[in-house]
């Protein structure tokens, strides 16, 4: 399928890790132009230096100075998508956690994701053209042990999203999430660490019982997580808004 992105402009957060770097990467071998952000500039010199489409920004995505120097560094030119996407809050169980743990997944969870859609989505619709896909995870259906402040405010998130693909669903521009389950990815390592520390089993032990648990039997990958992301990036998913898609090898049980 010819997705047609070619010279389609995108900002992909998290770009050098995990998820975001597999879809900047899929982006870019479709042809499109890629504002790569990440706060290791090492890794996102090694990663992009070297391909022309690639345009690199160092620094949190979360950070308000960062999403204003994004929004110089696109200008007057149209963004046609973006990757929302950052690194979550520490596991924890609710009785374990503080008031200020609270405050900072408001931070790094809801807060910027406000912050950035706002800045890009009035443009996007004044273009009538703009594709949005948030990455959260598969506990908004179905809670996950010890990602009490993941889920929660994840939760929002889905709320923000839902209401305004409602709000401005004629303008062409579009809003989607997707629920990752457990994929082969750094970030899945913490919650099975979280888990030994509780169990005293070994690491191994509680990752293969985990992956055991996954009704395919095997953990995702990201190179798989991100065929759909750049779909739901694409004009082909123009019917498609408003939706929290999960990517869980078909771990979470609810039927809707």
């Amino acid at each position: 399928m010819n997705l047609e992105l070619t010279d389609q402009l995108f900002i992909v957060g998290g770009a050098t890790s995990g998820f975001g770097k597999a879809i900047a990467t899929a982006l870019l071998h479709e042809g499109a132009k890629v504002i790569v952000v990440a706060r290791g500039e090492e890794k996102l010199n090694e990663q992009y230096r070297s391909n022309p489409n690639a345009e690199i920004v160092t620094g949190d995505i979360t950070e308000h100075e960062i999403i204003e120097q994004l929004k110089t560094i696109v200008g007057d030119r149209q963004l046609h998508g973006m990757l929302v996407n950052a690194g979550g809050p520490p596991a924890k169980r609710v009785l374990e956690t503080t008031l200020s743990d609270w405050d900072d997944a408001y931070q790094k969870l809801l807060r910027w994701k406000v912050e950035f859609t706002q800045a890009f989505v009035p443009a996007m619709m004044k273009a009538g053209y703009g594709r949005i896909v948030y990455i959260e995870s598969s506990s908004v259906k179905q809670p996950i042990e010890n990602l009490v402040l993941s889920t929660s405010l994840r939760l929002a998130v889905v709320g923000l999203v839902k209401t305004l693909s409602q709000e401005i669903a004629k303008s062409g521009v579009t809003l989607n999430i997707l629920g990752p389950g457990s994929h082969n990815t750094p970030a899945i390592d913490r919650l099975y660490h979280k888990k030994s520390e509780q169990t005293g089993l070994p690491f191994a032990d509680v990752k293969q019982t985990a992956i055991q648990q996954i009704p395919v039997g095997a953990l995702g990958e990201a190179d798989d997580f991100a065929s759909l992301a750049v779909w739901l990036l694409s004009k082909q998913s123009r019917y498609v808004t408003g939706q929290t898609i999960m990517v869980d090898g078909g771990a979470v049980r609810s039927t809707l």
